[in-house]
């Protein structure tokens, strides 16, 4: 019993061969999938893959990369894409700072567009920051202050203090396949301490393959995989990992629970 919480369906990798994709990790013991928008001309394919399968939800969000692209979307094409019954959540947005491939001013204006929505919808935010935690933290409790909204930190790859930053301010840590690598020390030791009603599981695939498929393309399977691994690091089950993982999805993502 488990669910991919982010993972990208309709990318290259998975896509031409979707259909399989989708039972392998049906049999993994996968139930659930939110499958993850980054761009606007995208949100169409991924709403049609949620609406052909029970078991898979659609989120419709502008990526950080694809701020520039997308710098007049303005919060009316968000909230109309929201209405879909299949789309339970806003993102992925937020800031990268890494790769820069957007101007950083377009990338903060956005995220707080995408955070208007979340708030005004009530479907829970799903934030990429990535050498960008302070913009990012003092961005979210600036909004948390205007009004709260759910969100989660989707691949959670920052710091300790970031992530009781997060924590206090009511959002939720998903964990990729990333906590499975050797030099990953400092997330593992944060994700032994994680809250257990806080804590999801994702691939981000086609990226981020766990240990022991690494050097492979991702698949939704594999989060079976970083369940396993997070389970032996907060001394549990697979099992009670999965069930509290996915009471936590449905708890966070309540459209997809109704």
């Amino acid at each position: 019993m488990l669910i991919d919480s982010h993972c990208h369906l309709n990318y290259k990798g998975l896509v031409e061969d979707q259909q399989a994709v989708i039972e392998r990790a049906r049999a993994s013991g996968v139930t659930g999938f939110l499958n993850i928008s980054t761009r606007q001309r995208e949100w169409a394919d991924i709403v049609a893959t949620a609406e052909r399968e029970a078991d898979v939800w659609a989120s419709i969000g502008i990526h950080p990369h694809e701020a520039d692209a997308h710098a007049d979307l303005g919060a009316a094409a968000l909230m109309s894409a929201a209405e879909h019954p299949r789309v339970i959540a806003i993102g992925e947005t937020g800031l990268d700072y890494f790769y820069d491939h957007s101007d950083r001013a377009v990338q903060r204006a956005l995220f707080r567009v995408h955070i208007g929505v979340a708030r005004e919808t009530g479907l829970p935010l799903i934030v990429h920051t990535r050498d960008a935690e302070d913009d990012t933290a003092a961005i979210i409790a600036e909004e948390m202050g205007k009004g709260a909204f759910p969100a989660l930190i989707h691949c959670f790859t920052a710091s300790a203090d970031f992530a009781r930053k997060m924590l206090d301010l009511g959002l939720t840590i998903s964990l990729s396949g990333i906590v499975t690598f050797k030099n990953a020390k400092d997330l593992q030791d944060i994700a032994h301490s994680l809250p257990d009603d806080r804590l999801l599981v994702e691939t981000d695939a086609p990226f981020l393959a766990p240990v022991p498929h690494r050097g492979r393309t991702c698949e939704p399977a594999f989060v079976a995989d970083t369940a396993r691994f997070v389970a032996g690091l907060r001394d549990t089950s697979a099992e009670a990992l999965g069930e509290q993982t996915t009471s936590n999805f449905f708890n966070l993502f309540k459209k997809a629970a109704a």
